[in-house]
C-alpha cells in the first residue's frame, strides 16, 4: 500500500499528541510518571424533599383548601361530595355539601379554608356556603346570581369570589358575616382568565384553566398559567 507524505505526517503528529497525553495523564506531583491515572474523586449527593404528590379520591376537583392538617378537596364527579384527605393521601372523611340530600349534595366550584371553617362554593345552591369542619352543621349562606362561580378567597373578613359569563371574568367581594356585596372587579379582553382563587399574604392568586362558559376552549392565550391579580 502507497503512503503519500500528508498521510504520514498526519499519522506522525497524532502519534506525537496522544503519546504526550499519556505522559500528561500518568504523571502526577514532582513531575515524576508513575504509570497509572490518579483515581477519579467520588462524591455523594445530598437531597432535600419539598413536595409529595397526593393522591385522593376526589374525581374532576373543581375547590381545595389546606388548614387544620389536611387537604380539602370538592368533587365534581361520582361521588361528588368532599374529601378530607391527610398528607400520606389517606381518605379521612367524605362528607356531601349540607343542605341536600345525603347521597348526594351536589358539586363545587370552589372551596377554601379557614380558621375552622370551610368556604363552598355550592352549585346546587347557588351560594357560597359556610361550613363548620367538626360537626359538619352549615352556618352561612351567601347566595349569588352571577351565571358562573368558580374558586373563592377569604381576606380577613370578606370573601372572593370568581364569577364571569361569555361576555367575561370577573370577581365579585362579600362580607364574610353579611354576606353584603362590598366590590365588584370586572377583568378586560386582554387579562388572564380567573378559575380558581387564592389569597396569600395580601396578594390575590388564580389559574387559567383555558375553561370559559360561552369561549372556544383555551381561548384565552395564557391558559394553564398561574398569576397574580391586582385591583386598580
Amino acid at each position: 500500500m502507497t503512503t503519500n507524505r500528508r498521510a504520514f505526517l498526519g499519522t506522525l503528529g497524532a502519534g506525537l499528541i496522544s503519546s504526550r497525553l499519556t505522559r500528561a495523564a500518568q504523571t502526577v506531583g514532582g513531575g515524576q510518571a508513575t504509570g497509572s491515572a490518579p483515581p477519579i474523586p467520588r462524591r455523594k449527593a445530598k437531597t432535600t424533599p419539598l413536595f409529595k404528590r397526593v393522591k385522593t379520591e376526589s374525581k374532576n376537583t373543581s375547590g381545595m383548601g389546606v388548614g387544620g392538617g389536611f387537604i380539602w378537596m370538592g368533587a365534581n364527579a361520582a361521588p361528588q361530595g368532599v374529601f378530607q384527605t391527610d398528607m400520606n393521601a389517606k381518605t379521612i372523611t367524605h362528607r356531601q355539601i349540607p343542605l341536600g340530600p345525603r347521597e348526594n349534595g351536589g358539586g363545587c366550584h370552589g372551596l377554601e379554608y379557614a380558621n375552622g371553617k370551610l368556604w363552598i362554593a355550592a352549585l346546587r345552591l347557588r351560594g357560597i356556603l359556610r361550613v363548620d369542619v367538626q360537626t359538619w352543621e352549615p352556618e352561612l349562606l351567601i347566595p349569588y346570581s352571577a351565571p358562573r362561580a368558580h374558586g373563592v378567597a377569604v381576606d380577613k373578613n370578606a370573601i372572593w369570589l370568581v364569577t364571569g359569563d361569555e361576555r367575561g371574568a370577573g370577581l365579585i367581594k362579600y362580607d364574610s358575616e353579611t354576606g353584603r356585596t362590598l366590590e365588584i372587579v370586572e377583568f378586560g379582553e386582554t387579562d388572564c382568565d380567573p378559575h380558581g382563587l387564592a389569597w396569600h399574604a395580601g396578594v390575590l392568586y388564580s389559574c387559567d384553566a383555558g375553561i370559559h362558559p360561552g369561549w372556544p376552549e383555551n381561548k384565552s392565550p395564557t391558559h394553564g398559567y398561574i398569576f397574580t391579580i391586582d385591583i386598580v
